[in-house]
């Protein structure tokens, strides 16, 4: 396993890590058992960056994932959540106010069982007033990290032109990392856009989602995925060229989306075990470079496609 540090934090983490928002059966049924061993499963397999919030499930996946941590060792995990966004009776809730978020931390960490975070997240901030961000929510991570409460501060987001807008319009140092999902994957690479600019900045860079969302799978994207028809289509003609050739276009999303050394580490979620290790083998083994440079030509028609998040 590769280990990469997060900007200037001092977490050298995985390059591959555990996303908890299956834990919460956002995409899927879950069987909590089976859920807690895939989490033990990461852990004891080189993966050492679990990222979760409770938004995913509506506190579920947190209650779900501090079930698993209770038996691992604190030293053997970095631990990511969020504030910000909620949701209650199958309705998403926003709050970034300062007192919500502070009593969200304290909230996380009784579900999560640990004394301390080691990233707090504002999270998906297309969705808020980013004044409100830099005025009161980062402010209020800020004084949580300098209680020890949390380690570090970050923020998340699909929009990726908010990133660079708060960080602007904040103190140097405040933010220390950012999570941005969907945009390094095979069909858009806009994140590449922003490194030079995080890393001047000395911002660790965490990337989500290798598959964007199901769309690099050979079952498809599911129902509900934004992503407009005509990408769509023709994510699942690469799909379809990989199974020709005998190869999965899974195991090619994930090599490429890890294999930036500019980015720390790319989140992968799943509640199976068996896919725990699949995905890590998938990211150890060589990149078929002539297999990317086939997929990405009949991408290119799409490429940087993006959607409005929900």
């Amino acid at each position: 396993m590769e280990y990469r540090e997060i900007g200037k934090t001092g977490m050298k983490v995985s390059s591959i890590s555990f996303g908890a928002s299956s834990l919460g059966g956002v995409f899927h049924s879950l069987k909590e058992e089976e859920g807690i061993k895939a989490v033990h499963t990461a852990v004891d397999n080189g993966i050492n960056f679990i990222d979760v919030s409770p938004y995913y499930g509506y506190l579920k996946s947190e209650t779900v994932l501090g079930k698993a941590l209770k038996t691992i060792d604190r030293n053997r995990y970095y631990l990511s959540t969020k504030v910000g966004r909620y949701g209650k009776d199958g309705a998403n809730h926003w709050d970034y106010s300062a007192k919500r978020a502070s009593e969200s931390v304290y909230e996380s960490l009784e579900r999560l069982n640990v004394d301390y975070l080691d990233i707090i997240n504002v999270h998906d901030i297309e969705f808020a007033d980013l004044e409100l961000v830099c005025r009161e929510t980062l402010p209020a991570l800020v004084e949580l990290r300098d209680k020890g409460i949390a380690k570090h501060v970050g923020i998340t987001n699909l929009t990726l032109r908010h990133f660079k807008y708060v960080i602007d319009h904040v103190p140097a140092g405040t933010v220390e990392s950012v999570l941005s999902f969907c945009h390094y994957c095979l069909n858009d690479d806009a994140l590449s856009d922003y490194l030079d600019y995080f890393e001047e900045r000395g911002i660790g860079v965490i990337n989500a989602s290798p598959f964007s969302m199901g769309l690099l799978t050979e079952r498809g994207a599911p129902d509900w995925h934004p992503a407009p028809k005509p990408l769509q289509d023709v994510c699942k003609k690469a799909a379809l060229y990989c199974k020709s050739k005998g190869k999965s276009i899974e195991q090619l999303a994930v090599k490429y989306s890890t294999g930036n050394p500019r980015i720390a580490t790319t989140l992968f979620s799943t509640t199976r075990p068996e896919a725990v290790l699949q995905n890590i083998r998938w990211a150890e083994e060589p990149l078929d470079e002539n297999l990317l440079c086939e997929v990405q030509s009949i991408l290119e028609s799409r490429r940087r496609d993006t959607w409005l998040n929900s």
